[in-house]
């Protein structure tokens, strides 16, 4: 596959201006301006369906998580701190998409597949953050349930939506300036060629492999970062749920063990397919075989997943239906009103 990607990338960039690519020049080195984002660009004849599919899953993204932002905000019976959490991670998923996606798709409409540097290291920001924010906030929507389900009594007086907020706000507070601490040690490093991009976003592991100085600190940096905001708030969302199953397994009666999963069954469904995809896009080896896999498996958490957690928890949420019926109900009494007024 390599090989195949090497070839691909001297045809379609034999020609291009280098002026263009390489701007900056020292003694020994030409420091890269622009980057190439291979992406899908290997699969020529799959461009066009490619375009139409990442299309529609963009504007079904944009409308099922702005669906779920605006039922959390006018309807009253949803202003609890689960749904507070709910209607931040919609804003999150709504962020996620359009971060990748728009760009993704500028380049499978007009084939011109260069990223700014600076564009390049913003994208990779936004996205790392927007990673960071959503581990501690499921983390956060899972000991909402914890406390729902194991402390029912101490629920209100724990957790209520002033606490929500600030949950929320400190971490998007912490997460954005976490992430200038690796961008501040990217834009320390040199890349003088080759600028290909085997990937459809700029994510960190691509960019590394390009720079020519030493990424040591990077890395470093890069564990501790991985320790604070994926490993120790999965580690926190296992015992919450560990906790959780182990109460629900203690209810006597049946109906009440499905009245108690029912309550966290979405918010598992979304942690599982979060994590699993994640543990698989920087577990498996960095092989020419399975980069390609790679790809796939990373369009599952970047793409597919914001598109599936407004459907998980529309689909199995009982107070959500209602909210939309409510919601429903309102539209059509004011049209009425309105068409009455005008009559």
């Amino acid at each position: 596959m390599g090989s195949i990607n090497e070839r691909y990338t001297e045809r379609k960039y034999e020609n291009y201006e280098v002026d263009k690519i390489f701007n900056i020049k020292t003694k020994n080195q030409t420091i890269i301006s622009e980057f190439i984002l291979v992406g899908f660009a290997t699969l020529p004849e799959l461009q066009p369906l490619l375009s139409f599919f990442f299309l529609m899953i963009y504007l079904a993204t944009i409308t099922g998580n702005l669906l779920i932002i605006l039922l959390v905000i006018v309807d009253h019976y949803l202003h609890t701190p689960m749904y507070f959490f709910l209607g931040n991670l919609s804003c999150l998923e709504t962020c996620y998409s359009s971060i990748i996606l728009p760009k993704m798709l500028a380049n499978l409409f007009t084939g011109h597949q260069s990223i700014s540097f600076t564009g390049c290291l913003v994208q990779f920001y936004c996205f790392g953050s927007c990673v960071c924010i959503e581990t501690y906030l499921l983390a956060a929507m899972s000991y909402d349930r914890y406390l729902a389900i194991c402390r029912p009594l101490h629920y209100t007086s724990i957790m209520h939506v002033m606490v929500g907020v600030q949950i929320m706000i400190g971490l998007w507070i912490g997460s954005f300036l976490a992430n200038c601490l690796t961008i501040a040690l990217l834009t320390q490093l040199s890349f003088c060629g080759p600028n290909i991009i085997n990937h459809y976003f700029c994510d960190l592991i691509p960019l590394e492999k390009l720079a020519c100085s030493d990424t040591t600190l990077v890395h470093f940096v890069t564990f501790l970062l991985t320790v604070i905001f994926t490993i120790t708030p999965f580690l926190l969302t296992l015992m919450s749920y560990i906790a959780i199953i182990a109460t629900i397994l203690k209810i006597s009666s049946t109906t009440g063990r499905q009245k108690a999963f029912s309550t966290c069954s979405s918010h598992l469904i979304v942690v599982c397919i979060f994590y699993g995809t994640l543990i698989i896009v920087y577990i498996l080896p960095d092989t020419p075989s399975l980069r390609e896999l790679n790809k796939v498996f990373s369009i599952f958490y970047t793409v597919l997943t914001p598109l599936i957690n407004p459907l998980i928890y529309s689909l199995r949420n009982q107070e959500v239906h209602k909210a939309l019926r409510r919601v429903r109900c309102k539209i059509h009494y004011f049209a009425r009103m309105q068409a009455n007024t005008f009559s």
